[in-house]
Protein backbone atom coordinates (compact mmCIF):
# COMPACT_ATOMS: atom_id res chain seq x y z
CA UNK A 1 0.00 0.00 0.00
CA UNK A 2 1.14 3.46 -1.04
CA UNK A 3 -0.49 6.67 0.16
CA UNK A 4 0.29 10.15 0.01
CA UNK A 5 -0.61 12.91 2.32
CA UNK A 6 -0.54 16.21 0.61
CA UNK A 7 -2.43 19.48 -0.04
CA UNK A 8 -3.14 20.50 -3.42
CA UNK A 9 -0.72 23.82 -4.17
CA UNK A 10 1.97 22.88 -2.07
CA UNK A 11 4.96 23.20 -4.07
CA UNK A 12 6.85 20.00 -2.13
CA UNK A 13 3.36 17.92 -2.23
CA UNK A 14 3.37 18.81 -6.33
CA UNK A 15 7.24 18.30 -6.03
CA UNK A 16 6.21 14.67 -5.43
CA UNK A 17 3.28 14.11 -7.02
CA UNK A 18 4.98 15.20 -10.43
CA UNK A 19 7.68 12.35 -9.43
CA UNK A 20 5.30 9.96 -8.88
CA UNK A 21 3.66 10.38 -12.45
CA UNK A 22 6.55 10.68 -13.92
CA UNK A 23 8.02 6.90 -12.63
CA UNK A 24 4.10 6.07 -12.88
CA UNK A 25 2.87 4.74 -9.73
CA UNK A 26 -0.30 4.69 -8.69
CA UNK A 27 -0.97 6.27 -4.96
CA UNK A 28 -3.68 6.19 -2.65
CA UNK A 29 -4.31 10.23 -1.09
CA UNK A 30 -5.21 11.77 2.08
CA UNK A 31 -5.93 15.59 0.84
CA UNK A 32 -5.07 17.94 3.64
CA UNK A 33 -6.00 21.64 3.96
CA UNK A 34 -3.67 23.44 5.17
CA UNK A 35 -5.67 26.77 5.75
CA UNK A 36 -7.91 24.24 8.21
CA UNK A 37 -5.04 23.50 9.80
CA UNK A 38 -5.31 19.40 8.79
CA UNK A 39 -1.32 19.79 9.23
CA UNK A 40 -1.37 20.41 13.35
CA UNK A 41 -3.91 16.92 13.63
CA UNK A 42 -2.16 14.99 16.47
CA UNK A 43 -2.81 11.94 14.14
CA UNK A 44 -1.02 13.86 11.17
CA UNK A 45 1.85 14.88 13.74
CA UNK A 46 2.42 11.48 14.68
CA UNK A 47 3.49 10.92 10.92
CA UNK A 48 4.91 13.66 10.58
CA UNK A 49 6.07 15.85 13.78
CA UNK A 50 7.21 18.79 11.98
CA UNK A 51 3.39 18.95 10.40
CA UNK A 52 4.33 19.47 6.83
CA UNK A 53 3.14 18.13 3.91
CA UNK A 54 4.00 15.71 1.85
CA UNK A 55 4.35 12.17 4.15
CA UNK A 56 4.34 9.31 1.80
CA UNK A 57 3.65 5.69 3.74
CA UNK A 58 4.39 2.72 1.85
CA UNK A 59 4.30 -1.11 3.58
CA UNK A 60 4.55 0.51 7.10
CA UNK A 61 7.60 2.67 6.09
CA UNK A 62 6.92 6.21 6.71
CA UNK A 63 8.85 8.80 4.76
CA UNK A 64 9.15 12.42 4.59
CA UNK A 65 10.83 15.43 3.32
CA UNK A 66 9.70 15.88 -0.48
CA UNK A 67 13.40 15.46 -2.09
CA UNK A 68 13.69 12.65 0.25
CA UNK A 69 10.47 10.78 -0.77
CA UNK A 70 11.52 12.00 -4.69
CA UNK A 71 14.80 9.86 -4.50
CA UNK A 72 13.24 7.14 -2.24
CA UNK A 73 10.37 6.41 -4.91
CA UNK A 74 12.70 6.56 -7.80
CA UNK A 75 15.33 4.50 -6.19
CA UNK A 76 12.97 1.49 -5.26
CA UNK A 77 10.42 1.55 -8.15
CA UNK A 78 12.17 2.60 -11.07
CA UNK A 79 15.98 1.50 -10.63
CA UNK A 80 16.85 5.13 -9.73
CA UNK A 81 16.53 5.99 -13.48
CA UNK A 82 15.89 9.68 -13.03
CA UNK A 83 19.21 10.16 -11.44
CA UNK A 84 22.37 10.67 -13.88
CA UNK A 85 24.63 8.05 -14.29
CA UNK A 86 27.11 10.29 -15.04
CA UNK A 87 28.96 10.88 -11.74
CA UNK A 88 29.67 14.56 -11.79
CA UNK A 89 25.52 14.92 -13.05
CA UNK A 90 25.06 12.85 -10.29
CA UNK A 91 26.77 14.61 -7.80
CA UNK A 92 25.15 17.99 -9.46
CA UNK A 93 21.61 16.24 -9.23
CA UNK A 94 22.22 15.55 -5.22
CA UNK A 95 23.13 18.84 -4.30
CA UNK A 96 20.19 20.63 -6.28
CA UNK A 97 18.09 17.86 -3.83
CA UNK A 98 20.17 19.41 -0.79
CA UNK A 99 19.50 23.31 -2.05
CA UNK A 100 16.13 22.54 -2.17
CA UNK A 101 15.34 23.09 1.75
CA UNK A 102 16.87 26.65 0.85
CA UNK A 103 14.97 27.27 -2.04
CA UNK A 104 11.33 26.24 -0.25
CA UNK A 105 12.59 28.50 2.38
CA UNK A 106 12.85 31.17 -0.26
CA UNK A 107 9.17 30.43 -2.36
CA UNK A 108 7.37 30.12 1.15
CA UNK A 109 8.68 34.34 1.75
CA UNK A 110 7.92 35.25 -1.37
CA UNK A 111 4.39 33.37 -1.18
CA UNK A 112 3.33 34.86 2.99
CA UNK A 113 4.93 38.26 2.14
CA UNK A 114 2.42 39.04 -0.47
CA UNK A 115 -0.61 37.05 -1.93
CA UNK A 116 -0.94 34.25 0.93
CA UNK A 117 -0.19 37.28 3.61
CA UNK A 118 -3.29 39.07 2.08
CA UNK A 119 -5.69 35.86 2.48
CA UNK A 120 -4.47 35.35 6.07
CA UNK A 121 -5.21 38.99 7.30
CA UNK A 122 -8.33 39.23 5.67
CA UNK A 123 -9.21 35.88 7.25
CA UNK A 124 -10.10 36.28 10.70
CA UNK A 125 -9.13 38.45 13.65
CA UNK A 126 -5.81 38.92 15.15
CA UNK A 127 -6.38 36.64 17.48
CA UNK A 128 -7.54 33.70 15.31
CA UNK A 129 -4.75 34.05 13.05
CA UNK A 130 -2.18 34.30 16.20
CA UNK A 131 -3.79 31.35 17.16
CA UNK A 132 -3.45 29.23 14.14
CA UNK A 133 0.54 30.49 13.93
CA UNK A 134 0.95 29.33 17.39
CA UNK A 135 -0.10 25.42 16.30
CA UNK A 136 3.13 25.26 13.84
CA UNK A 137 5.42 22.81 15.57
CA UNK A 138 8.32 24.77 14.72
CA UNK A 139 9.11 27.88 16.68
CA UNK A 140 11.52 29.16 13.96
CA UNK A 141 8.99 29.29 11.54
CA UNK A 142 6.57 30.55 14.04
CA UNK A 143 8.81 33.82 14.40
CA UNK A 144 9.10 33.63 10.53
CA UNK A 145 5.22 33.42 9.81
CA UNK A 146 4.79 36.36 12.44
CA UNK A 147 7.55 38.55 11.14
CA UNK A 148 5.85 38.19 6.89
CA UNK A 149 2.49 38.76 8.28
CA UNK A 150 3.69 41.92 9.81
CA UNK A 151 6.01 43.29 6.99
CA UNK A 152 4.95 41.92 3.97
CA UNK A 153 7.81 42.85 1.91
CA UNK A 154 9.80 44.52 4.25
CA UNK A 155 10.61 41.88 6.09
CA UNK A 156 14.53 40.64 6.36
CA UNK A 157 13.39 37.61 4.96
CA UNK A 158 12.54 38.65 1.92
CA UNK A 159 15.84 40.03 1.36
CA UNK A 160 17.73 36.96 1.68
CA UNK A 161 14.99 34.92 -0.63
CA UNK A 162 15.55 37.20 -3.48
CA UNK A 163 19.51 36.13 -2.85
CA UNK A 164 18.66 32.90 -2.80
CA UNK A 165 16.56 33.00 -5.90
CA UNK A 166 19.07 34.85 -8.02
CA UNK A 167 21.95 32.23 -7.27
CA UNK A 168 19.01 29.74 -8.10
CA UNK A 169 18.40 31.10 -11.32
CA UNK A 170 21.95 31.89 -12.23
CA UNK A 171 23.27 28.27 -11.39
CA UNK A 172 20.06 27.19 -13.55
CA UNK A 173 20.93 28.79 -16.68
CA UNK A 174 24.30 28.16 -16.02
CA UNK A 175 23.17 24.49 -17.14
CA UNK A 176 20.30 24.90 -19.20
CA UNK A 177 23.57 26.68 -21.43
CA UNK A 178 24.78 23.23 -21.86
CA UNK A 179 20.95 21.72 -22.47
CA UNK A 180 17.63 21.31 -22.24
CA UNK A 181 17.48 19.77 -18.39
CA UNK A 182 18.87 20.95 -15.31
CA UNK A 183 19.28 17.28 -14.51
CA UNK A 184 22.28 17.05 -17.12
CA UNK A 185 21.77 15.54 -20.61
CA UNK A 186 18.42 13.93 -19.70
CA UNK A 187 15.32 15.15 -17.93
CA UNK A 188 15.59 13.86 -14.57
CA UNK A 189 15.43 13.90 -10.63
CA UNK A 190 16.51 17.66 -10.06
CA UNK A 191 13.64 19.13 -12.73
CA UNK A 192 11.47 17.65 -11.23
CA UNK A 193 12.90 18.73 -7.87
CA UNK A 194 12.53 22.68 -9.05
CA UNK A 195 9.36 22.72 -11.16
CA UNK A 196 6.89 23.13 -8.33
CA UNK A 197 8.97 26.20 -7.15
CA UNK A 198 9.73 28.24 -9.98
CA UNK A 199 5.83 27.39 -11.15
CA UNK A 200 5.00 28.94 -8.11
CA UNK A 201 6.60 32.58 -8.97
CA UNK A 202 4.86 32.11 -12.37
CA UNK A 203 1.66 31.80 -10.58
CA UNK A 204 2.06 34.32 -8.59
CA UNK A 205 2.93 36.42 -11.71
CA UNK A 206 6.80 36.81 -10.28
CA UNK A 207 8.51 35.87 -13.94
CA UNK A 208 9.88 39.44 -13.59
CA UNK A 209 12.57 37.43 -11.16
CA UNK A 210 14.12 35.63 -14.17
CA UNK A 211 12.91 37.45 -17.01
CA UNK A 212 15.51 39.61 -18.76
CA UNK A 213 18.41 38.23 -17.20
CA UNK A 214 17.87 34.45 -16.73
CA UNK A 215 15.32 33.62 -19.94
CA UNK A 216 16.77 29.98 -20.49
CA UNK A 217 14.65 29.73 -16.81
CA UNK A 218 11.21 30.49 -18.61
CA UNK A 219 12.10 27.99 -21.62
CA UNK A 220 12.70 25.50 -19.31
CA UNK A 221 9.35 25.76 -17.04
CA UNK A 222 7.77 25.84 -20.47
CA UNK A 223 9.03 22.38 -21.37
CA UNK A 224 8.41 21.18 -17.60
CA UNK A 225 4.87 22.62 -18.18
CA UNK A 226 4.28 20.56 -21.38
CA UNK A 227 4.51 17.06 -19.83
CA UNK A 228 1.99 15.05 -19.05
CA UNK A 229 3.26 14.69 -15.63
CA UNK A 230 2.22 18.51 -14.99
CA UNK A 231 -1.02 18.46 -16.56
CA UNK A 232 -2.64 15.74 -14.38
CA UNK A 233 -0.90 16.80 -11.36
CA UNK A 234 -0.13 20.33 -11.12
CA UNK A 235 -2.52 21.99 -14.17
CA UNK A 236 -5.47 19.51 -13.64
CA UNK A 237 -5.59 19.61 -9.93
CA UNK A 238 -6.02 23.66 -9.78
CA UNK A 239 -8.89 25.53 -11.19
CA UNK A 240 -8.62 28.46 -13.77
CA UNK A 241 -10.44 30.53 -11.48
CA UNK A 242 -7.91 29.43 -8.51
CA UNK A 243 -5.22 29.97 -11.14
CA UNK A 244 -6.49 33.30 -12.09
CA UNK A 245 -7.44 35.06 -7.86
CA UNK A 246 -3.39 34.06 -7.15
CA UNK A 247 -1.94 35.51 -10.19
CA UNK A 248 -4.11 38.44 -9.79
CA UNK A 249 -3.34 38.82 -6.14
CA UNK A 250 0.41 38.11 -6.70
CA UNK A 251 0.51 40.67 -9.47
CA UNK A 252 -0.53 43.65 -7.25
CA UNK A 253 2.52 43.08 -5.25
CA UNK A 254 4.63 42.58 -8.35
CA UNK A 255 5.49 46.75 -8.58
CA UNK A 256 6.53 46.90 -5.31
CA UNK A 257 8.31 43.63 -5.15
CA UNK A 258 10.23 44.69 -9.01
CA UNK A 259 11.68 47.63 -7.61
CA UNK A 260 13.27 45.79 -4.59
CA UNK A 261 14.61 43.23 -7.24
CA UNK A 262 15.70 46.40 -9.36
CA UNK A 263 16.98 48.41 -6.66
Amino acid sequence: MRKLYHATTSVCSIKVRVGLAEIGLDYDEEVLDLQAGDQTRPDYLALNPAGVVPTLVEDGLTVVESSLILEYLDRQHNDSALMPKDRAEEVAARHWLLRCLGIHAAINTMTFSTAMRDRILASGTEEEIEAKVQAMPDPVMRDKRRDLLAKGLQSGHVTGALRTLEATFRDMTRQLQAGDWVTGAEFGIADIALVAYVDRLWRLGFEGLWQGRHDRIGDWLGAMQARPSYATEVAGRIAAGDADKLRAAGGRHWPALGALVAG
